[in-house]
């Protein structure tokens, strides 16, 4: 799997899918979030709705699609990240289980290119360092059937510049 870093908007990245960093109740937000579901348009909240109406949301950790509405992608794959409470809480393993839920859910999509933003390093608090290995260590570990291509993309210069120290 070909891995590569960007800095800049999830939403311009040339690739099959992309995956949202999402809330639990799929209700977009501010972040990655609000610019997916700006950038995408009604559909996909329209499309969230049926998930929350059948399942109740999208539980942390989990991962869930729907289609990019406006936005040129195959899919978004909503995943929940961690709120950070210490990291005694489980929140390592919920924030791996984020990257290998969605590269499941993306191999059963038969994606090829796929781009990740860094999940819960905004307002969910995670620390970035910690962050970027946990990404890195699971997007490397994971053996794809159909995946050939993980974009890391990075809104902010600090995020960017870990991933470049660790992928490098």
């Amino acid at each position: 799997m070909d891995i590569q870093l960007l800095r800049g908007d999830i939403t311009r990245v040339e690739v099959e899918a992309i995956v949202n960093a999402a809330n639990s109740g799929l209700f977009g937000g501010g972040g990655v979030d609000g610019a997916i579901h700006r950038a995408g348009g009604s559909a996909i909240m329209e499309e969230c709705k049926i998930i929350r109406s059948k399942q109740g949301g999208c539980p942390t950790g989990q991962a869930v699609f729907t289609s990019a509405g406006n936005m040129p992608y195959r899919y978004v794959i909503h995943t929940v990240g961690p709120v950070w409470r210490g990291g005694a809480d489980g929140e390592p393993e919920l924030l791996k289980a984020c990257y290998t839920n969605s590269l499941k859910l993306a191999d059963e999509l038969n994606i090829i290119s796929l781009a990740f933003p860094n999940i819960s390093t905004g307002v969910y608090g995670y620390p970035k360092q910690l962050a970027a290995e946990m990404a890195i260590d699971a997007v490397g570990s994971y053996r794809s059937k159909s995946i050939r291509q993980v974009v890391f993309v990075c809104f902010d210069e600090e995020n960017y510049s870990l991933y470049q120290q660790l992928i490098s």
